[in-house]
């Protein structure tokens, strides 16, 4: 048995738990409130992991790297057959500790050079693109009087953005997103054989596409994140990452910035259109968009939660954790803990910000380097909507499917209209 399980006779609620099965799929926080209250901290043997939910102890399991590491955080949550391994070897890299997926102190060189492209001069530098890549996304739609919000404007905003940081050619940007979503589905997606396999084969494509990309930089630096870190750990002395480790720090600082960013936009949008009187308040009151933003990070997180690993066994939520066993923390629930936040299952953008202090970025050592950014990007994106297009609105009766994801939270589709 695998020594992070517990024994074969475990009876607890994680055995109730199939998320990404109706109706947890659509609706996991009534699942989330019953574990606070019955089982904070419980185990999924299907899924081998155990779920940490009250507000407290994820922030303790967030101050905490030596006990709980980052380590393997992204290494594939499932099984993956012989089949989908034998085409990884073909030229996928696999994880190696950088970002996200490591500890102090080897993460925080890395960070560092990393963060700087995104600190508040150089956010505040890229609104004026940022403005005018809006509009531009806008104007190919303004006149239809319908879109798949989700395709047409809240996917290709931030990616496009982050390429643009990262130095990859705006015409890359389906392919891009493909393989991002490839990357993601293979760690966080239970999934047929038949996608595994043409997602293993993304990923192969993607690595490829990304050596090349950055041999060109190691010639030919530009003025882009990827030369700046190149650049800065010449500059500095340190041991220059491989190529194989700069394959895995872009591949996550492009993945992260564009696909929580979507589901910000894409949440925060049908929030605000499913309650009617703070949607006709942001409307006649742009200032509150801020407001209204963090809201939906704390009631409907774009990412529902990380992955750490115990070092040794633990104590957390009145269960004992033994070494080596995978954590998922839910920041979804804990941002939603009545002990924590009044009426936390209600909607409201009116919530005094100082108290609305939600864990959608992450706290402590790994907090979200691209926050500023994803805040900027949805204050923007929601003000230019509301001011050109009239009477926008939520298609009636449309499907609403979301991400079957372990970590995304997001819709696969947004269909809106307004008055042409």
């Amino acid at each position: 048995m695998n020594p992070s399980q517990p024994s074969p006779a475990y009876q607890g609620l994680g055995l109730e738990h199939t998320p990404f099965e109706s109706p947890q799929l659509e609706n996991p926080y009534a699942f989330y409130a019953r574990a606070r209250k019955q089982e904070p901290v419980f185990y999924n043997p299907t899924l081998g992991l155990w779920y940490v939910s009250r507000y407290e102890d994820v922030a303790t399991v967030l101050k905490d790297t030596e006990r709980f590491s980052s380590a393997g955080a992204h290494n594939s949550q499932f099984q993956l057959p012989p089949e989908v391994l034998d085409i990884l070897k073909q030229g996928y890299y696999p994880p190696t500790p950088t970002l996200v997926d490591n500890d102090p102190p080897s993460h925080t060189l890395t960070r560092r050079h990393v963060s700087k492209a995104f600190s508040m001069t150089e956010t505040g530098l890229l609104e004026p693109r940022i403005r005018a890549l809006t509009d531009e996304l806008i104007d190919g739609f303004a006149t239809q009087g319908r879109v798949d919000l989700i395709e047409r404007f809240a996917y290709p905003l931030p990616a496009r953005v982050i390429l643009g940081i990262v130095g990859i050619p705006p015409e890359d940007v389906d392919r891009i997103r493909q393989w991002s979503e490839d990357w993601a589905a293979l760690l966080f997606v239970q999934m047929p054989v038949e996608r595994q396999l043409a997602c293993a084969r993304g990923m192969v494509a993607y690595h490829q596409y990304m050596t090349e990309f950055i041999a060109q930089r190691r010639q030919h630096p530009r003025d882009d994140l990827t030369s700046d870190i190149l650049r800065a750990m010449k500059e500095e002395g340190a041991t220059p990452l491989s190529t194989e480790e700069l394959v895995h720090v872009l591949n996550l600082v492009l993945t992260a910035a564009h696909l929580t960013t979507t589901n910000l936009i894409a949440n925060c949008l049908y929030l605000l259109l499913t309650h009617p009187e703070q949607w006709e308040a942001v409307r006649k009151e742009p200032w509150r968009l801020p407001a209204a933003l963090e809201e939906t990070l704390r009631y409907e997180a774009p990412l529902l939660g990380n992955i750490r690993t115990t070092t040794e066994t633990v104590g957390l939520g009145g269960a004992t954790l033994p070494k080596g066993a995978r954590l998922l923390v839910l920041f979804a629930s804990a941002n939603r803990d009545e002990t924590r936040f009044v009426d936390a299952d209600r909607f409201d953008i009116l919530r005094p910000v100082s108290g609305n202090n939600h864990f959608a970025f992450g706290r402590g050592t790994h907090f979200c380097i691209g926050a500023m950014l994803a805040r900027l990007e949805g204050r923007i994106a929601l003000e230019r909507l509301i001011q050109r297009l009239p009477g926008l609105r939520l298609v009636p009766d449309q499907p609403l499917a979301y991400q079957p994801s372990l970590v995304h939270r997001g819709f696969q589709r947004l269909e809106l209209s307004w008055d042409v």
